[in-house]
């Protein structure tokens, strides 16, 4: 049986989305009129771009074991380009973070532990399915 470790990160967020998407995932009404971050110029400009968000966090905390919201702040932040002096990174919205782990929380996949966001069993689950649809071909 394969396991999220054996299957591109790509494909496997890509698929976990279309699943989340499926099971109807709680969409923010804001999230098509917020940037990502303080970092980014634009809001996203892909229509799935929370079910990849929130399929890319389920992935983190899978791999990553107990994960809290800042540390995925800075995973997802990003250079904030400027003209006369260097760059510096900006870390991405806590905001969008947090609601992403609540409605994963609300879904089952993950729960709160002590040091940060657990995955729960049927969250781990959940991508082990989606690793072995991806590695099988389906």
């Amino acid at each position: 049986m394969a396991n999220v470790f054996e299957v591109d990160s790509g494909k496997l967020v890509s698929a976990a989305a279309a699943k989340l998407k499926e099971k109807g995932i709680s969409r923010p009404d804001y999230i098509d009129f917020v940037k990502s971050g303080a970092g980014r110029e634009r809001i996203p400009q892909s229509r799935d771009f929370w079910y990849m968000r929130c399929s890319a966090i389920l992935r983190q905390v899978y791999i990553n074991g107990p994960i809290g919201v800042e540390k995925l702040r800075t995973r997802y932040g990003n250079r904030k380009g400027h003209t006369m002096h260097r760059h510096h990174h900006m870390k991405a919205s806590g905001s969008i973070i947090t609601d992403a782990f609540a409605s994963l929380e609300k879904a089952g996949y993950v729960k709160k532990g002590k040091a940060g966001r657990e995955i729960t069993p049927a969250g781990k689950s959940f991508l082990d399915k989606i690793a072995n649809d991806i590695i099988r071909g389906a």
